[in-house]
């Protein structure tokens, strides 16, 4: 009997509790009301409601508008007709329509938050709009430093420009002073509204372009190059990596340490040349052979090393090159070609070779004119006085 009493109550209080809606808390005939009472919004982002107060008395209300137990972090403002409002009045069985405009912080913990949305009489009489917003991801306080394209690639008299964005995800503007980190011999330029800057501003949660222009030391050799950028205003700082990658240039000079290629040789003897071997260029070089080319008839030229295995940038090695003239050759200037050859570039030096004729034929020649002078002398003396 007892049970069969508490279900009957039970069921009365039900049916007379679903006869008076409780969705807002109303006092004194006035009623809130917006379509949007539960948000999901990301950190920095702001939520926006229009917001109907309607006056269900037969008399004027004149209501103090606000908002209660939102986060102390958060920030709001209520306009109605373009201006900033916190009182307004409704005609009897009006509504009156304003709108609630609600900051999240940048720096706030995932979850949900909820608040109300009030209206207070001159009596003191309170109603309340319950509201939700729901932060989907914990927001931080920070800078963003990024760029589609941080790789590129050129020969060491290139100029490397990338395009970066510094975001400020901090809740003030910010200051940012900017820096490279470059190897020795490098310029970094940075760019912004087609302009060389040290430094730029950027307001709370926006971003600004920065053009990073970077020029190579031109002795910079073959290879990956990292140049770290950063953005520093205060504890508030991002840093990016960018990539050179230097393709190398490869030259070659084949010359001597004073720069002459000329000498003398005696026909049928050698003469040994100190070469020399240059990289002049921004690569390593490999494999230099070295060898003469369409050098004179009967004539040698030997090298030693007659190979060099490799050449660092900027460096160079010694070789000896020893020259043979032909037996037969007659006193005047010849043109030896010499030339080192590497699989990436090669170098071609010619020697101008003059021969001069050995003192033994002078001597000889001498020899025999005295003898002819001799020997007329004593015909003269001998048959002169007959």
């Amino acid at each position: 009997m007892k049970q069969k009493f508490l279900l009957l109550m039970t069921s009365f209080l039900l049916l007379f509790a679903s006869l008076f809606p409780t969705s807002v808390q109303a006092a004194e005939g006035i009623t809130l009301y917006t379509p949007l009472t539960g948000l999901s919004l990301t950190p920095g982002e702001k939520a926006t409601y229009d917001v109907e107060v309607i006056n269900n008395s037969s008399e004027v209300k004149s209501l103090d508008l606000g908002v209660e137990d939102l986060p102390k972090e958060w920030n709001y403002t209520i306009t109605a007709d373009g201006y900033a409002v916190d009182h307004l009045a409704v005609k009897p069985n009006g509504t009156k329509t304003f709108q609630l405009d609600v900051e999240v912080p940048l720096k706030i913990e995932k979850g949900e938050y909820d608040f109300n949305v009030t209206t207070t009489s001159r009596t003191g009489a309170t109603t309340r709009l319950p509201m939700t917003i729901n932060i989907a991801e914990e927001g931080v306080f920070k800078t963003e430093l990024k760029s589609e394209q941080t790789n590129m690639e050129g020969d060491s008299k290139s100029t490397f420009s990338y395009d970066t964005e510094l975001v400020n995800r901090t809740a003030k503007e910010q200051h940012y002073a900017l820096t490279a980190d470059a190897p020795n011999g490098w310029k970094v330029k940075f760019k912004a509204d087609g302009k060389d800057v040290t430094s730029v501003t950027v307001d709370s949660n926006q971003t600004k372009t920065i053009s990073v222009d970077i020029t190579p030391s031109p002795q910079a050799e073959k290879g990956t190059y990292e140049i770290p950028i950063k953005a520093q205003a205060g504890e508030a700082s991002a840093d990016l990596k960018l990539e050179a990658v230097i393709t190398g240039t490869y030259s070659m000079e084949l010359t001597t340490p004073d720069g002459r290629l000329s000498s003398d040789i005696k026909a049928g003897d050698s003469k040994v040349l100190t070469l020399q071997v240059k990289n002049t260029g921004t690569s390593k070089l490999t494999d230099v052979k070295l060898s003469s080319k369409n050098t004179p008839s009967e004539w040698e030229v030997e090298f030693e090393p007659s190979s060099i295995d490799g050449i660092p940038a900027g460096q160079s090695r010694t070789v000896k090159a020893t020259v043979h003239a032909s037996d037969n050759a007659i006193a005047g200037d010849y043109a030896v070609e010499m030339s080192a050859d590497a699989p990436e570039t090669t170098s071609n030096a010619q020697f101008r070779m003059s021969v001069k004729t050995s003192m033994v034929w002078g001597f000889v020649g001498v020899a025999i004119i005295i003898a002819v002078i001799v020997g007329m002398f004593f015909l003269v003396r001998k048959y002169g006085r007959r």
